[in-house]
C-alpha cells in the first residue's frame, strides 16, 4: 500500500521572542487585604508576611476543620500579663512561626500596650537569609494593628 501525504508541511515562525522573567521569584500568591494595591499579587517576603499576619488574625479554634490553627492571644488579651501568660504567648507565637518553614523566630518580646498587647518578633526569612523586626499590636478594640 502506497502512502500519500495528506498535509503539506507547515512551518510557523514567530516575530516575538520569549521573554525571560526579570527576577526569579521563589513564592507567588495573592492578597486582597490592602485596598490601595493596584495588583493583588504578592511575591517572596511580602507573601510570607501576609501569610503570617493571616495566621495572627484568627483566634485559635475559629478555623473550620483545623481547631489548632490561629493564636491564643485573642482569648487572653483581657487577662493581666503575668509571667506565666507571657511565656504561654511566646510559646504560641513560636509555634505559629515554626509551622511555616520559610521563616524562623530569633527573639520574641511581649509587652502590654494601651488596650492590648504588643509583640515584637525578630524574624529570619530562611531562603533569603534576611532578618527583620516585626511589630504587631493586638488591640482589644481595633483588632490587629501592624
Amino acid at each position: 500500500m502506497a502512502q500519500k501525504k495528506l498535509y503539506k508541511e507547515v512551518t510557523v515562525t514567530s516575530a516575538q521572542t520569549a521573554k525571560t522573567p526579570a527576577t526569579q521569584r521563589m513564592y507567588r500568591g495573592l492578597s486582597t487585604v490592602n485596598p490601595d494595591n493596584t495588583s493583588f499579587g504578592l511575591n517572596d517576603i511580602g507573601l510570607i508576611k501576609q501569610d503570617l499576619l493571616n495566621h495572627f488574625h484568627i483566634s485559635q479554634g475559629e478555623k473550620l476543620e483545623n481547631p489548632e490553627f490561629g493564636t491564643i492571644i485573642w482569648d487572653v488579651i483581657h487577662d493581666p500579663l503575668t509571667p506565666d501568660l507571657e511565656e504561654a504567648i511566646k510559646e504560641d507565637i513560636i509555634k505559629i512561626i515554626d509551622t511555616d518553614p520559610r521563616i524562623k523566630a530569633d527573639t520574641v518580646i511581649v509587652t502590654p500596650f494601651e488596650a492590648g498587647l504588643q509583640i515584637e518578633v525578630e524574624l529570619t526569612y530562611v531562603k533569603y537569609n534576611v532578618s527583620e523586626k516585626l511589630r504587631l499590636t493586638f488591640d482589644e478594640n481595633n483588632g490587629l494593628l501592624n
